[in-house]
């Protein structure tokens, strides 16, 4: 592994969402298998898009939750994120 890069992982996982009456999908919160909840404070981003990191495609959300921002995706119909190894 290169210094500084972590190894990443497809990791399936429980989202809270609203779709309004166009149809459009705008994640609130994340579940980890552990039951701990993420909430998440805004979407800055939303396009269709690969996870170059660990395979998949579908809606590529950019979402900031407290001081970080990180990609959430919806391919299908289920929710993964790039987690770390």
């Amino acid at each position: 592994m290169v210094r500084g890069i972590e190894s990443r992982e497809k990791k399936y996982v429980k989202v809270i969402s609203s779709t309004d009456e166009d149809g459009r999908i705008t994640p609130l919160s994340i579940e980890w298998e552990d039951g701990r909840v993420y909430e998440i404070d805004r979407v800055l981003d939303r396009r269709h898009a690969a996870s170059l990191k660990v395979g998949g495609t579908g809606m590529r959300y950019l979402v900031r939750i407290g001081a970080a921002t990180t990609y959430l995706f919806h391919e299908e119909s289920r929710w993964f994120v790039e987690a770390k190894r």
